[in-house]
């Protein structure tokens, strides 16, 4: 056997190693391969398992920023179909969301890219929920999103009145 199949089998053994870690202590795992890619010690890093986790992490953004756009959605709808019944609770939802949004965007310009996307998927649900939550037929929802960004993010919502 000569050095190259040996350093092979070496580093098969190695990798094999660090995804049974990977599936039995993820913390343990992150650590170490955090430790790893600080000292630069790429060849010994389990770059398929690191992949997947940043992955992850960029699919967690989006998700946060489809969360998010699904209760503004939720709240603008309800707001919009029950005028009588808005509340300090869904103003102050509205508000929240439209700066939770911006604050992942602004950590996440890359997700901008995505917006359209999250938009649809995010009204899909949003049309369910807020169906269940007002109590009107689904099909009062149009089944596209009928907000355009600008009015998702800046159109005026007044804090309702005191009655």
């Amino acid at each position: 056997m000569d050095d190259r199949t040996a350093t092979r089998r070496r580093h098969a053994a190695r990798v094999g190693r660090q995804s049974a870690r990977y599936e039995s202590d993820l913390y343990g795992w992150a650590i170490e391969q955090a430790a790893l890619l600080r000292a630069g010690r790429l060849a010994d890093a389990d770059a398929c398992n690191i992949a997947e986790e940043l992955d992850d992490v960029g699919n967690e953004q989006y998700d946060k920023m489809e969360s998010a756009l699904r209760i503004l959605l939720v709240h603008l709808l309800k707001w919009d179909h029950q005028p009588r019944r808005r509340s300090r609770s869904w103003w102050a939802s509205i508000s929240v969301q439209r700066n939770q949004l911006r604050r992942v965007l602004t950590k996440n310009p890359g997700l901008r890219s995505r917006l359209q996307e999250a938009i649809g998927a995010a009204y899909e649900d949003a049309r369910f929920q807020a169906a269940a939550q007002t109590q009107l037929n689904p099909r009062t929802f149009v089944a596209r999103c009928p907000y355009s960004w600008a009015e998702i993010m800046d159109r005026q919502i007044s804090w309702p009145a005191e009655d």
